[in-house]
């Protein structure tokens, strides 16, 4: 039994089930064929939009070199906040209203910018994690309903109990089990994959934005010593 005839010649809960396996599947897919356009170049890519800002020699060439590396759109929105953190600070504004440390100012930039970055490399994530957990149970619901429909079909006939008038229908439900194993062994392989990658890649950008600090922020001013106490004068 295809897919299409489970949608167009079982009772409800079989077409429930099977549009919501076909849902699944597709939305899945379309998460894995976006992910895998988005992270084409993996750590690679991150790793040389990094090496080209730093050999570049002001934050305006750093963001035309970026263009050719940052093909994902991960590494530049860092180096923007940086840039616009210094270009407000030249023309004597403030971010958030405050007038706050020059440390803190960066790191608020920088912060947004790798959240968003992040965002934009966990999106999908959370689907093809629910999807793979739950299609099989999904299939298997299918096929328990289609089994005891099959049994019950069976048991209102008449001229006895046979394997052939069993083996039919019981086989015909099995398809919904193979069908959620289908659509989640996708899913959970998906889901690995991109999850070794997003990790990489996330380590890199962290010590990216944490660089960027080190190097634009201002270092800290040094404590004063105490002030000298007073040597008590014997008699």
């Amino acid at each position: 039994m295809s897919v299409l005839e489970l949608l167009t010649q079982g009772d409800g809960v079989s077409r429930s089930v099977a549009a919501l396996l076909l849902a699944m599947s597709i939305s899945s897919w379309v998460v894995i064929l976006w992910k895998a356009w988005l992270l084409r170049g993996g750590t690679r890519d991150v790793l040389r939009s990094i090496a080209a800002f730093w050999q570049s020699a002001t934050l305006t060439d750093a963001e035309q070199r970026l263009k050719a590396f940052d093909r994902a759109t991960l590494v530049g929105p860092a180096v923007s906040a940086i840039k616009n953190a210094a270009t407000a600070e030249a023309g004597g504004a403030t971010l958030g209203g405050t007038t706050g440390d020059r440390n803190q100012r960066l790191t608020r930039a920088l912060r947004g910018a790798l959240h968003g970055a992040l965002r934009r490399l966990q999106s999908g994530q959370i689907l093809l994690a629910t999807v793979g957990a739950t299609a099989p149970f999904v299939g298997l619901l299918g096929t328990v309903w289609g089994i005891y429909g099959a049994l019950s079909g069976i048991a209102g006939q008449t001229g006895g109990f046979t394997i052939d008038k069993v083996a039919g229908p019981v086989g015909e439900a099995l398809v919904m089990t193979a069908f959620g194993l289908a659509v989640a062994i996708p899913a959970v392989l998906a889901y690995n994959v991109f999850g070794r990658v997003i990790g990489r890649i996330e380590a890199e950008l962290e010590g990216f934005a944490h660089d960027l600090l080190g190097s634009f922020g201002s270092a800290p001013a040094p404590a004063a010593p105490p002030p000298a106490r007073p040597m008590p004068v014997s008699a």
